[in-house]
């Protein structure tokens, strides 16, 4: 008999070290297996050989008719549970399919494969100066303009490693995504194209995790930041596109952020890494800066008309003058202008509506002013149980104010208005035009990557939509780009609220203006002098990022400190204030130089009966923050590196 220490992957197992299980044949280590699990039966991964112990123990029910997962893999195990701390089951289930049961030998294939004979773009000479910088190793930030040709530069790397006999990961924040990428990959490369997301079915992903597993041939892969735990071999390239998204969070335990655990993996392949945005992360930026790591910038577009001269005209439509709204309170009479025109043409309009701020803006209708925390320099929510403005950093709290500090107005908004709002006034205003509403509401038939061509082929003329339609897409018949309310972002009571915003704004204003039209973007907004809106519109990437690097120094977030967020869920809010504040006293007697800012109420105050409380530590040292997190009491939650404190 032999046996074996079982890395256990279930998210209901929470102990911290492996299971001993015994198997009548010799098996490798990283083999995938099933074992049992109390009375469930699940999967886990064979991690190494074990004496004979002194009790008991269960045998291995199956043995998964596949290769080893490859020793990097289990390498990346034990980093990301070390530098991401969560449940040792939570970490595993990463790694394995999302099915207990064995697929047949031959599955059929599940991936793509092209002749790769379409004809790509001539690189451009910016392009051609980005490829010879990027190494075969090592991290590369690719900044590039929207309409630069980013992909394009992502299949050359990809044609390059496969002729190197090795595999590439491509990831994309968005599921929608894949699709447009998978087309220009297919057209391009004569290897598998292999797309994983969890939009597949158990049995989908099963099959094609198996068949990666199987490849004796490199392949590719695409999607989301869970294809980047893809059992690959021999792994030469990893890019993250559209790398700034926060969708690269993992929003469950282990929190991790790809773009970390993707460098630890590329390091472990020795592979190239590169991470390409138009809006680079601001922290991630400043770590390349200081480490002398290679930033790589496109600052032209890659489709130029050589005949004609498309340009690109920015207006900023100032919200507070009412005189812009007469035709509609949610639409100005200048982007209804320019939708006229444009749907005149047989051309498309964006309307973008940024619903993040789901928390009611405290502005003043005249000026523009809006209520901050004068500690942490973030905006306030107002409460109205408590008629109280609160800020969700450091809990401290204000009345709310009657009129405006700066002007005296007493005209303060509370508001915020949503995208079915908008589909009815679009069509109101424009009874014939073909209207189109993308957000995370709407039925499967109607997201973006089943309307992709109707979409490019232009026969949806009003395109209504949140974030998703501001990654990515090439749309040639757009023409006209509005912003409803490019103020409500920054009403997010977080540190990360000015770079979202700079982020968004850029990347929806960079879906027109991309060498296929001449184009108009309209920015209606309650403070048009605001810096970070300036920016945006611009593409004015130094400003912003100066602005934003000052503030982050001033204010002490990252990447000047490691920041931790700890959660605490009790049946009343009394008994959520008391328990955070014990915590909070004894972190601070037993780490006297950490910063703990709160006790105070999460954002989302009360969730599934329960009252949350938080505290938010701030750092020098991240190994001290892992400490806190091994000696938490139980009852709480934790976010090491957030993106987000509400």
């Amino acid at each position: 008999m032999n046996y074996y220490e079982v890395l256990v992957g279930d998210m209901s197992y929470h102990g911290k070290s492996t299971l001993t299980y015994a198997s009548s044949v010799a098996l490798k280590l990283g083999s995938v297996v099933r074992i049992a699990l109390r009375n469930r039966s699940v999967l886990g991964i064979v991690a190494r050989i074990a004496a004979e112990p002194a009790f008991a123990v269960k045998p291995i029910a199956a043995i998964a008719q596949a290769p080893p997962l490859p020793a990097e893999s289990l390498q990346l195990i034990n980093w990301l549970y070390a530098y991401y701390p969560a449940s040792f089951g939570s970490v595993i289930r990463l790694f394995l399919p999302p099915s207990t049961a064995f697929p047949k030998m031959n599955t059929g294939s599940s991936s793509s494969t092209s002749a790769g004979s379409a004809s790509l773009p001539e690189l451009t000479s910016e392009q051609r100066s980005a490829l010879q910088q990027i190494q075969s190793s090592g991290y590369h930030l690719l900044h590039g303009i929207t309409g630069s040709g980013k992909t394009r530069i992502y299949i050359e790397l990809a044609i390059r490693t496969l002729k190197e006999n090795r595999s590439a990961i491509i990831l994309t924040p968005e599921i929608g995504l894949t699709a447009q990428l998978v087309k220009s990959l297919e057209e391009s490369l004569s290897a598998p194209v292999f797309v994983l997301h969890s939009r597949q079915t158990a049995a989908e992903r099963r099959d094609i995790w198996y068949e990666i597993l199987r490849s004796e041939l490199p392949v590719v892969v695409i999607g989301p930041r869970s294809a980047l735990f893809a059992p690959l071999r021999n792994l030469g390239l990893i890019v993250i596109d559209e790398a700034h998204d926060q969708a690269y969070k993992n929003e469950n335990a282990p929190y991790y952020r790809t773009e970390r655990v993707a460098a630890k993996l590329a390091e472990l392949h020795d592979a190239c890494m590169v991470s390409g945005s138009a809006t680079p992360n601001v922290e991630e930026y400043y770590m390349a800066s200081a480490k002398n790591r290679p930033i790589l910038t496109l600052q032209q577009l890659a489709t130029q008309n050589h005949t004609t001269t498309h340009e690109v005209t920015t207006h900023i439509v100032d919200l507070r003058e009412r005189s812009n709204f007469a035709k509609s309170t949610i639409v100005s009479d200048r982007l209804i202008s320019a939708m006229q025109e444009a749907l005149a043409n047989r051309e498309q309009a964006l309307l973008f509506l940024n619903r993040r701020g789901t928390a009611g803006a405290i502005l003043c209708n005249a000026c523009g002013w809006q209520a901050l925390c004068t500690h942490c320099d973030l905006p306030l929510t107002y409460h109205s149980d408590t008629h109280l403005t609160r800020c969700h950093v450091c809990g401290r709290t204000w009345p709310l104010p009657t009129s405006c500090p700066e002007c005296n107005n007493t005209d303060i908004l509370l508001k915020t208005i949503g995208t079915k709002a908008v589909v009815e006034e679009a069509q109101r205003l424009f009874p014939g035009a073909r209207i189109h509403r993308f957000d995370s509401d709407i039925e499967k038939s109607d997201q973006i990557e089943e309307q992709l061509a109707q979409l490019q082929k232009g026969t949806i003329d009003v395109i209504v939509g949140t974030q998703m339609v501001t990654k990515g897409l090439d749309l040639p018949k757009l023409s006209v780009v509005g912003v409803l309310n490019a103020d409500s972002s920054l009403a997010i009571p977080d540190y990360s609220a000015s770079e979202r915003t700079y982020q968004l704004l850029t990347q929806v204003v960079g879906r027109t203006g991309r060498g296929h039209r001449s184009g108009s973007v309209i920015i209606q907004t309650y403070n048009p002098d605001q810096p970070i809106i300036r920016a945006a519109t611009t593409q004015d990437w130094s400003s912003f990022y100066d602005q934003e690097i000052h503030e982050r120094k001033t204010f002490r977030f990252p990447p000047f400190t490691f920041l931790l967020k700890l959660t605490c869920a009790r049946a009343t809010t009394q008994a959520a204030e008391k328990t955070a504040s014990a915590l909070q006293q004894k972190l601070q007697k037993s780490h006297p130089t950490i910063l703990i800012e709160g006790p105070s109420p999460s954002f989302h105050t009360r969730e599934h009966g329960k009252f949350r409380w938080q505290l938010i530590i701030k750092s020098a040292s991240r190994s001290q923050l892992v400490d806190i997190i091994q000696t938490l009491p139980s009852g709480w939650s934790h976010d090491i590196d957030p993106t987000t404190l509400l």
